[in-house]
């Protein structure tokens, strides 16, 4: 064994980074370990009559969202990027704009349009005389939540395979073209396999997303892992039932990503030559003009344009009795959480992916496959494996303090740091993403320069290479903080008593069926996602360029 290699990987940045692996292993190790743990009644009722049944819906769902995500953003990142039209380059940036708008928001304002008192029926009624079959509008179904999902999901499928597609050598279409290749066909047999790695990378993301859900899921009484999950956990009151639930779900999840890898396989993509001359837009002709234009503008407007409009149109009904101090309480509590989770993940990420790159081994890339972990595991499963961490650590706490006559009260439970703790496992693997990918442009060259100057590892990570990543710290944090902010189930299930924040408040109003009120605390989310989005948008190709 080489001793002194063994002692330079052991170092300040490696201890921080092995602690910060540790709090993220720790959920996932407590859901495995009760897998094996003696199984009562609940579970075999679960596992004979009701298992099979969450997992035909959970699978249906992720297919057909999985392909018609597929579909809808490798096409939309196909015309923007390859061909131009009408209002291109505001499309180019305002297809990402859906992602500002949560499922679970997207799922009860499609509901309230579509509804018998919604805008469509009501219209059709007074104006025109019509009264419709209900059954034609009902979206609360399992095919509704496909609908709801593919429409805000999509953007992860279009924003990456866009990327991918804007750094292709232009070379490869037009030598298609010359060889006698319409559109069609070089779209599928040139762009399609050259965009595999970047289509199954942005579907992948979808599926996560569609496993994380619980606001859609529960508001359409969809039965799927995540709803399973919480009602055996709150309904039957039985923890060890839902850690099993949870740890299946884990399963299917490791099961997915091993999928994914397969498919993926070895197969890359590169040039023969060091002369890339990047896709430049081909200006269409005729009703392929006007076709392309009107396809975009109809995905944009069903899934951006028609829900924010009703969302801005509640928000005026309901502004004077919703618009109180309380809401400015939802509004700092939304954005305390999310600045706080966000600066710690950033600090854990910039740490992880330094040590990574200054000490790379064996180690370090089972670290950096691990720190992405995080994001695979549902909230479902994550809330749950941290409530029952929690328990037991504050069992422990209660028990010392007994034992050295303190009188200790304090629970870690009921306090915002089990929740911080959460979304710092969710979502490091975001922040570390954006990072790393930070780190990989500007290379070590400068790092090593400075350590040649006498600088220890410390100083040239804060006078160097921090104001040289800049910008990757910056779509880092934009990222992070959006999905925070969005985020529904950990926020739901593991806030303390009295504290709300903008995304459970929305969801508490639809529950009760106010559904009008909830449009101030959501069309908030989707502004502040919105504004954050483009500012993203912007350093993203500022980036690029």
């Amino acid at each position: 064994m080489n001793w002194h290699a063994v002692k330079r990987q052991l170092n300040g940045w490696a201890i921080l980074s092995f602690l910060a692996i540790l709090l993220i292993v720790l959920p996932g190790i407590v859901v495995l370990v009760e897998l094996f743990a003696p199984v009562n009644d609940n579970w075999q009722h679960i596992q004979e009559y009701l298992l099979p049944r969450y997992v035909r819906n959970t699978l249906f769902i992720m297919v057909a969202t999985g392909v018609l995500t597929t579909v809808i953003g490798t096409s939309l990142a196909w015309f923007v990027t390859v061909y131009d039209f009408p209002f291109r380059r505001f499309f180019k940036w305002a297809l990402i704009l859906p992602l500002a708008i949560p499922p679970y928001i997207g799922a009860y304002t499609y509901h309230g349009i579509l509804n018998y008192t919604g805008v469509i029926q009501t219209t059709l009624r007074n104006q025109f005389g019509i009264t419709v079959d209900q059954s034609y509008f009902n979206i609360m179904s399992i095919q509704g939540t496909v609908f709801i999902f593919t429409l805000f999901l999509y953007p992860y499928i279009y924003t990456i395979t866009r990327a991918f597609l804007h750094n292709q050598s232009s070379s490869m279409i037009e030598n298609a073209r010359i060889l006698g290749r319409g559109s069609w066909d070089i779209f599928f047999t040139v762009v399609i396999p050259i965009s595999r790695v970047a289509i199954i990378g942005g579907v992948s993301l979808v599926l996560m997303e569609v496993l994380n859900d619980y606001g859609v899921v529960k508001y359409f009484g969809i039965q799927t892992f995540s709803t399973a999950i919480f009602s055996t956990w709150f309904g039957m009151k039985d923890t060890s039932s839902a850690l099993k639930l949870a740890g299946t779900l884990m399963i299917l999840v490791i099961a997915i990503l091993t999928m994914e890898r397969l498919v993926r396989g070895r197969k890359q993509f590169s040039y023969a030559s060091t002369k890339v001359k990047p896709l430049k837009p081909r200006p269409l002709q005729g009703w392929h003009r006007y076709a392309v234009f009107a396809y975009v503008s109809l995905v944009f407007a069903i899934a951006f344009v028609i829900p924010f409009t009703q969302l801005t149109a509640w928000t005026f009904l309901t502004f004077d009795t919703v618009f109180t101090e309380e809401f400015w309480q939802l509004v700092w509590n939304t954005v305390r959480v999310a600045f706080t989770a966000t600066v710690i993940i950033l600090l854990f990420a910039l740490i992880i992916a330094n040590y990574t790159r200054l000490f790379p081994s064996n180690m370090t890339r089972v670290i950096s496959k691990v720190t992405t972990l995080g994001y695979s595991i549902p909230g479902a499963a994550i809330a749950i494996a941290v409530i029952t961490l929690f328990l037991w650590l504050d069992d422990k706490v209660l028990n010392l303090a007994r034992a050295l006559d303190l009188s200790q009260t304090f629970v870690f439970r009921t306090t915002l740091i089990m929740l911080i703790f959460a979304y710092v496992i969710r979502f490091l693997a975001i922040g570390y993403n954006s990072i790393e990918s930070g780190f990989e442009k500007v290379g070590k060259s400068f790092t090593e320069a400075s350590r040649m100057l006498g600088w220890n590892t410390v100083q040239t990570f804060f006078r160097v290479d921090i104001p040289m990543i800049k910008g990757a710290i910056m779509s880092a944090f934009i990222l992070v903080f959006i999905d925070i902010m969005k985020e529904l189930p950990l926020t739901l299930f593991l806030q303390p008593f009295n504290f709300s924040t903008l995304a459970t408040q929305a969801f508490k109003y639809v529950s009760d069926e106010k559904i009008h009120e909830a449009a101030l605390a959501s069309i908030v989310i989707v502004l502040m996602s919105g504004l954050l989005i483009f500012v993203s948008h912007k350093v993203l190709d500022k980036e690029a360029d």
